[in-house]
């Protein structure tokens, strides 16, 4: 590892701590609930988190440092709401973002290079919300990161456990993501997870009989999209790299389609735009609440749509044959479904902090909601044969 780059600001009364001992505190002083907290970069990845006696504003904060870190992505380290993206120049945090775990909790992430997330925007944990850097008073590329219980920052718990100061940890943020499509080509779509892994990620499709198929790829960091991207009636997998801006696609027979679009802020969507059966390519821009979606020839079709909060979904919501949008607020479980006329619906389904997805789950050619719980890894299926509700996939601590 490197050697440790820190910030200049000195705070009065930091607590003292031995350069190099671990630090230990009394659970029982914070709140019995907490957010299931990783570190905030890369699947698999190793970093040495640092602190020393006068680390400002605590001695609880941690400086991460690693090998050619600069311009790193770095990854929200649970899910939550974005409060704060402030840019102070040369001095103090300079780039830096907070976000909002409920119940008091927050996380900030300092000194960044870019800032990914606009204030009001929701993300779930793993998210890339910036890139490492040195702005602010740092005296060389390193993430300053702190963990808050009602605005005190506290003393930093990853995977379930204290942090030890002062040594080296290993990433564990790789929770899975749900994804549906129709795997076997019966018209009824099914449900399964993208599941990172420091050796690379697969695709775990629950097939209808409740067999799970493996398939290997993508790699850390990789955003997961499905779609009939050949249109032979069968659902593929695919990624979107934000580093690239670019989808690989995997047809049938293992060939990559590629192709570029996005850029660093946006989420990737997919659909079924005009309706002839072959799975195109899209972007959110939740800054912008913009939809941008992809014809088959290149062209750009954009329009409006949704809040700063909004998390995007696809789907057939009419039963035309070609996809239409909606968005989904986590906290409120709030649905607003858009079809290809521009006619809005709304509905509440779905749990708190739940993950959305659409799909037609009873073979009527119309799509309706999903949702996967990361607490319990427990999938919910509007309007499908039963059963409606049932775990899948690996749930996160």
């Amino acid at each position: 590892m490197k050697l440790l780059r820190t910030c200049r600001r000195v705070f009065p009364g930091a607590v003292a701590l031995a350069l190099g001992a671990a630090v230990v505190a009394p659970l029982g002083a914070w709140a019995a609930w907490e957010p299931d907290f990783e570190a905030p970069f890369l699947c698999g990845q190793d970093w040495s988190a640092q602190s020393r006696p006068d680390h400002s504003p605590s001695v609880y904060s941690v400086d991460f440092n690693r090998d050619d870190d600069y311009r790193q992505p770095v990854r929200a380290s649970a899910p939550g709401r974005v409060t704060a993206v402030v840019d102070l120049g040369g001095s103090s945090y300079g780039k830096y973002v907070k976000i909002d775990h409920g119940n008091g909790w927050e996380s900030l992430y300092a000194h960044l290079d870019a800032q990914l997330v606009v204030v009001g925007q929701q993300v779930d944990q793993g998210t890339m919300i910036g890139l490492l850097g040195t702005s602010g008073g740092s005296t060389g590329p390193h993430l300053h990161f702190e963990q808050k219980q009602a605005g005190a920052v506290r003393p930093a718990t990853f995977h379930g456990a204290l942090l030890d100061y002062n040594t080296d940890i290993n990433s564990y943020n790789c929770g899975d993501v749900p994804v549906a499509g129709d795997w076997n080509g019966d018209r009824r779509d099914d449900v399964g997870v993208y599941r990172q892994t420091p050796r690379g990620n697969n695709f775990r499709l629950r097939m209808p009989g409740g067999d799970v198929r493996v398939i290997a790829w993508g790699r850390p960091g990789d955003v997961p999209v499905t779609g009939d991207w050949n249109g032979n009636g069968r659902t593929d997998v695919g990624v979107w790299r934000r580093m690239t801006q670019k989808y690989f696609l995997r047809l049938d027979g293992g060939q990559t389609r590629e192709v570029v679009m996005g850029n660093l802020r946006d989420v990737p969507i997919t659909g079924d735009w005009n309706g002839d059966g072959v799975t195109e390519v899209g972007t959110f821009s939740p800054g912008k609440q913009e939809f941008r979606l992809r014809g088959a020839s290149g062209a750009i079709t954009a329009f409006s749509f949704g809040g700063v909060a909004s998390v995007p979904v696809t789907g057939d919501w009419d039963g035309d044959r070609r996809t239409d949008v909606a968005v989904f607020d986590t906290r409120s479980t709030h649905w607003r479904y858009r079809d290809s006329r521009g006619r809005v619906t709304t509905e509440d389904f779905g749990g708190r902090g739940g993950l959305p997805f659409g799909g037609d789950w009873n073979g009527d050619g119309v799509d309706s909601a999903g949702t996967w719980g990361p607490a319990q890894a427990k999938m919910q299926l509007e309007r499908a044969q039963k059963p409606r509700s049932f775990t899948f996939g690996r749930k996160r601590r």
